[in-house]
C-alpha cells in the first residue's frame, strides 16, 4: 500500500492552518485568566509569550525545510537527539495537541450557552458531534480540511478586525489605570498561562509532507502567521481590557465569586452592541474553536504516523488510505482519544497540565537546532536558516524554562508524567525495533575520537 501523502496545501492554506491552531481558547477564553494574574498588563504578557515562542518558530522553520516530512516536532527532536528523546517528544506533543483540541471543543460550550439554553449533557453532545465531524473531515482529505480551515479562519480574522475597530470608539481608558500594579511577576506568570495561545504556530510543520513547495511555503507560513497573530492578540486583548470592567473579567466565571470569565470576548461585545454583539461573537467563537480543534487533529495525527514509520509505534498507523490519501488509522486513533477526553475527562485541567509540556518541547526544539548546526551532518541542508543563531535559540531555551517555573507544581508534575510515559513506551516497545542515533550521537562520537590516548 502506498504510504506517501499528497502535497496539496498552498501558502494560504499553510498560513490559515497555522493561525487556526492559534485562534481559539487563547483569544476567546484565556484573556480573563491572564487579566486576573497581570491586570491590564496582560497585554504585555501576550507579547512576552509571543517573543518566547518566536525562537522555536524560527528553529522549526529552518528544520522543516531540511526535513519536510510529517511529524514536525517528533522528527526534529528524534533526528537531533535520538529515538528516546524523539519518542518522548512525539507522544507528549501528540497528547498535548489532542488535549488542546478537546479543550477547544469543550470550551465552546460556554459560548454556545450564550446562544441557546442547553443542559450540560447537550453541550457535551454537541462537542462530541463536532469532534466526530472533524475526524471524518480529516479522513476524507487534507485538501478539503485545509479548504475548510481557510474559509473559517478568514471569516474569524475579519470578525476580530471588526471587533477591534468598533472597540476603538467605546474603550474606556480609565480601565488601563494601574497598568503594572501586579508587577513583573504577574506579567511573567500570565505569559506562562497564555503561552499555549501561540503553541499552534509551528504545528503546520507536522503536515510538512503535504505542503506544496515546502522550502518557500513552510518558513513563510510559520513567520506570517506568527506576525499576524502577535498583532491580532495584542489589539484584541487591549480591546477586551478596555471594554470590560475588572470585576466582569475576574469574577463572572462558572464558579462565580472568584472565577474569571470564560467568555471575555462576548462580555466586551455586549458593551459594544448589546445582545446582538454577544450573539455574533459567540458564533465567531464557536467557529474559531472548531477551527482550532480541526487544526489540532490534522497536526497531531501526523505524530503517530511518523513514529510508526520509524518503528516506534505499530506499523498500521503508517498506512495511507488509497481512496483519500490520508493517514486514516492515525487519524482514527487520534480521534478516538479526542472523543474519550471530551466524554470522560475534565479536559480544562488536562489542558493546563499539557501546556507545561508544550513550553518544555519548545525549549528542546531550540536545543535540537543547535545540535544539528554543531554536528555538521551532511544530510542537514535547510533552505532557510534562522537569523541570530545561536543567540536567538539560547534566549528561547532560557525564556521557556523561566516560564515553566511559573506554571506551578501540578502542571510541572504533569509534564514529568508525560516524560516518564514516553520513556516507558520506548523501553518496552521502541528500543528493540530501532538502532538509530541522532545528530547528537555524531557529536559525541567525534569528541570521543578527539580525546587524546594516554599510555600507562
Amino acid at each position: 500500500m502506498k504510504n506517501d501523502l499528497e502535497r496539496d496545501l498552498g501558502l494560504y492554506a499553510t498560513v490559515t492552518i497555522s493561525m487556526g491552531a492559534m485562534i481559539g481558547s487563547g483569544i476567546f477564553v484565556l484573556p480573563a485568566l491572564g487579566f486576573k494574574k497581570a491586570g491590564p498588563a496582560v497585554i504585555v504578557a501576550y507579547v512576552l509569550a509571543g517573543l518566547v515562542v518566536l525562537p522555536a518558530a524560527l528553529s522549526k522553520a529552518e528544520m522543516a525545510t531540511a526535513m519536510p516530512e510529517s511529524g514536525g516536532t517528533y522528527i526534529y527532536i528524534d533526528r537531533a537527539m535520538g529515538p528516546l528523546a524523539g519518542t518522548v517528544a512525539g507522544i507528549g506533543a501528540w497528547f498535548s495537541l489532542v488535549f488542546k483540541s478537546s479543550f477547544a471543543l469543550v470550551g465552546l460550550g460556554a459560548y454556545l450557552l450564550l446562544l441557546v439554553p442547553l443542559s450540560g449533557g447537550l453541550v457535551k453532545a454537541v462537542a462530541l458531534g463536532l469532534a466526530a465531524l472533524i475526524v471524518v473531515l480529516n479522513i476524507v482529505g487534507t485538501e478539503q480540511s485545509g479548504t475548510a480551515q481557510s474559509i473559517i479562519v478568514t471569516a474569524v480574522v475579519v470578525a476580530l478586525a471588526a471587533y477591534v475597530l468598533n472597540a476603538g470608539v467605546a474603550v474606556d481608558t480609565a480601565r488601563f489605570q494601574g497598568f503594572a500594579d501586579k508587577g513583573t511577576g504577574g506579567v511573567v506568570t500570565a505569559a506562562a498561562f497564555v503561552f499555549v495561545s501561540y503553541a499552534g504556530v509551528t504545528k503546520i510543520a507536522s503536515v510538512a509532507e503535504e505542503i506544496e513547495d515546502p522550502d518557500r511555503n513552510l518558513p513563510l507560513g510559520i513567520l506570517i502567521s506568527m506576525g499576524v497573530m502577535m498583532l491580532l492578540y495584542t489589539l484584541v486583548v487591549a480591546a477586551v481590557v478596555g471594554l470590560n470592567d475588572a470585576k466582569t473579567l475576574t469574577s463572572t466565571g462558572p464558579g462565580a465569586g472568584d472565577s474569571p470569565s470564560l467568555t471575555p470576548m462576548a462580555d466586551g461585545a455586549g458593551q459594544l452592541l448589546g445582545g446582538v454583539g454577544v450573539a455574533v461573537i459567540s458564533v465567531v467563537a464557536i467557529l474559531a474553536l472548531t477551527s482550532m480543534a480541526n487544526a489540532g487533529v490534522l497536526a497531531s495525527s501526523r505524530f503517530p504516523l511518523a513514529m510508526s514509520r520509524d518503528s516506534l509505534a505499530p506499523g498500521g498507523l503508517a498506512r495511507v488510505s488509497e481512496r483519500f490519501q490520508t493517514p486514516r488509522n492515525a487519524i482514527l486513533v487520534t480521534g478516538g482519544l479526542l472523543l474519550a477526553l471530551i466524554a470522560f475527562v475534565p479536559v480544562v485541567e488536562l489542558a493546563k497540565l499539557a501546556s507545561a509540556f508544550q513550553i518544555l518541547v519548545f525549549s528542546i526544539v531550540n536545543i535540537a537546532l543547535i545540535v544539528f548546526r554543531t554536528s555538521g551532518v551532511e544530510s542537514y541542508q535547510p533552505s532557510f536558516r534562522s537569523p541570530g543563531y545561536p543567540f536567538v535559540q539560547i534566549v528561547g531555551v532560557v525564556g521557556g524554562f523561566a516560564l515553566l517555573t511559573q506554571m506551578g507544581t501540578l502542571p510541572i508534575l504533569g509534564a514529568a508524567g508525560i516524560i516518564v510515559g514516553g520513556v516507558a513506551w520506548y523501553l518496552l516497545y521502541g528500543r528493540s525495533r530501532t538502532d538509530r542515533e541522532g545528530a547528537l550521537g555524531v557529536i559525541l562520537a567525534r569528541r570521543r575520537d578527539e580525546e587524546p590516548v594516554t599510555s600507562d
